[in-house]
């Protein structure tokens, strides 16, 4: 294959890197019309994907092989059989869609399952046991390289990643350090180090990839993890922004509310949001924090 891309947050890296044709995650536009993919998704489905499939249909990917897409992610995978489906039916061209089979539960079934969808990934790949072990390696060394972010009067933003950082500026223009991932942010994490010269790097990376909870079917405690997270940085506030899109991290917000008062740590809930955020966020954001006071 001369290259590929990938849709979802928990792909691994180290395969990536050791297919050597790896060029990025499919871009999206958070602010441009899809008139084209509103008439095959259904409005469940995340605003990202469908400006994936805008694209794809507009033959901006067929210079790609192939797109690997997760099954990690409620809409990465069913945007995987919609595009499958599509193409067969002549409706859209474009790459060969593949499919990651990520499993999450905590039993060893899964790592199993986990460790053959990274051997099968592999295989489809052209990928041998070298070129993972040198994936590994270049994997970890970014791993070693992450920033530490400041955390001095600090605003948390959880819940949906947000497109880009139009949430953490309005953050910042009220003068407060801007915490929280974007979902490039989320996309660019590796996660822990893999073992290197285990013997057997697809095991390896399998293992790593079932234990690093990434993304809105992980099997995480999402409200601990929250005020964990919020403590450690002695955040000033968390802003909780949930998109109307958002099925499974939304029922976690009355706990994850309630978990933040006990705490003592003010909280700003914005739930059935606009991904694009042009319905009042920076708004009801400057306003909650100009309560708070930098």
């Amino acid at each position: 294959m001369k290259a590929i891309a990938t849709v979802g947050v928990d792909i691994p890296r180290d395969l990536l890197n050791a297919s050597g044709v790896w060029t990025r995650h499919l871009p999206w536009d958070a602010d441009r019309p899809t008139p084209r993919a509103d008439e095959w998704l259904e409005s469940s489905f995340a605003p990202w994907s469908k400006s994936i499939l805008e694209d794809w249909a507009a033959g901006a990917f067929d210079h790609l092989d192939a797109v690997v897409f997760t099954r990690g992610d409620d809409s990465a995978q069913r945007l995987y059989y919609y595009v499958c489906e599509l193409q067969a039916r002549g409706l859209i061209a474009g790459p060969k869609p593949l499919i990651f089979d990520v499993a999450r539960i905590g039993r060893a079934t899964s790592v199993a399952r986990t460790i053959l969808a990274v051997r099968r990934l592999a295989a489809q790949l052209g990928i041998d046991d070298a070129a993972l072990e040198r994936g590994i390696a270049a994997a970890n060394c970014d791993r070693d390289a992450g920033p530490v972010p400041s955390t001095e009067n600090a605003v948390l933003l959880a819940g949906t990643p947000p497109p880009d950082d139009r949430l953490h500026r309005v953050i910042r223009s009220c003068g407060f350090a801007a915490l929280g991932e974007t979902l490039a942010d989320m996309i660019a994490q590796c996660g822990p180090p893999v073992a290197e010269a285990s013997g057997d790097p697809a095991a390896a990376i399998g293992r790593q990839v079932h234990d690093f909870g990434q993304g809105p079917r992980s099997f995480v405690d999402r409200t601990a993890a929250l005020v964990a997270a919020a403590q450690a940085a002695r955040v000033r506030a968390v802003i909780l922004w949930v998109i109307e899109e958002e099925e499974a991290l939304v029922w976690g917000i009355p706990a994850q509310r309630a978990a933040l008062a006990a705490a003592g740590i003010p909280a700003l809930v914005l739930t059935r949001r606009r991904w694009d955020a042009a319905d009042g966020a920076a708004a009801d954001i400057s306003a909650f924090l100009k309560g708070i006071g930098s």
